[in-house]
């Protein structure tokens, strides 16, 4: 009995943290669209080079702090420059963004492995102290991981709600046309949503890092637990977000823990299609007409 109890607050833990990373992750692709009304199919790799560059700085400076200012940087301004050159002058139509994204998926995806390599490379955890329960010790850096994507999570939650940049997202995203006659910057509040996005994105990359290696393919992963959790949320609604990534993330524990990853993923997708069947706007979106 006491294993079974053991074996429950660590899938609760593990869904804890998975649950962490995917809203980030997630979040930031469902901004995008909330906003911009764009399918952003390269949202992943965001992910990926936030991984990548942490490595990097962290492997040449030692400071994983370092990293974790750097990555988002890094990624935000690689962002802004694909709104700039490749979304901007497509007009944000969404079957050509949706191409285009795909293209800037593969490109990115090559140039990390002709730079990178094809290797899985690890970053040692800032910090290293286990918490010990009552049935086994739990590593006290994913803990740290839950609270720093809480803080984010609550910081992205002030900046859409409580200031003027958050008023003209909002505005835009409820009517283009209407927000530009009212003199919103509607090019800037594009490229800063976008940008917005990817830096979410990178930092749940950075965070993973010490729990799981870096490497170039690591995106295509995110982008597809990112997909579930907006479908599942509701395309565009931010709390709908959170609440199916968290929701996502402890069937993962749960089924990872009690039977195997492979079935999580598989609960997940079917998850995805109730919700497809039954509610088309998601738990929390609009429901279509």
């Amino acid at each position: 009995m006491s294993l079974d109890i053991g074996q429950l607050v660590l899938a609760l833990l593990e869904g804890l943290t998975s649950g962490s990373i995917i809203a980030l992750t997630a979040l930031g692709l469902s901004l995008v669209f909330g906003v911009m009304r764009l399918v952003n199919v390269a949202h992943g790799e965001f992910y990926m080079i936030g991984a990548v560059t942490a490595w990097y700085v962290s492997t040449a400076t030692g400071s994983f702090a370092a990293a974790l200012l750097v990555a988002p940087l890094v990624v935000g301004g690689i962002a802004l420059a694909a709104e700039r050159l490749v979304l901007r002058p497509l007009e944000y139509k969404p079957e050509a963004t949706i191409v285009a994204t795909i293209g800037m998926l593969y490109i990115i995806q090559q140039a990390v492995l002709s730079i990178y390599g094809p290797e899985a490379r690890a970053v040692v955890p800032p910090v290293a102290f286990t918490i010990e329960f009552p049935w086994f010790g739990y590593s006290g850096y994913r803990l740290v991981v839950v609270g720093l994507a809480a803080l984010l999570l609550f910081a992205t939650w002030l900046l859409i709600t409580k200031t003027t940049l958050g008023l003209y997202m909002r505005a835009t995203q409820q009517d283009r046309e209407i927000a530009q006659v009212f003199g919103v910057p509607v090019h800037r509040i594009y490229a800063a949503s976008f940008a917005l996005g990817a830096v979410l994105a990178a930092v749940a990359g950075v965070l993973i890092v010490p729990v799981q290696q870096a490497h170039y393919l690591m995106g295509l992963d995110a982008l597809l637990l990112s997909f579930m959790v907006v479908i599942i949320g509701g395309l565009g609604s931010l709390r709908g977000t959170i609440a199916a990534a968290f929701l996502i993330g402890l069937i993962d524990g749960l089924v990872s823990v009690f039977f195997s990853p492979p079935l999580a993923r598989i609960v997940a997708s079917l998850l995805v299609a109730l919700v497809l069947v039954f509610r088309t706007g998601g738990l929390l979106g609009e429901q279509a007409a």
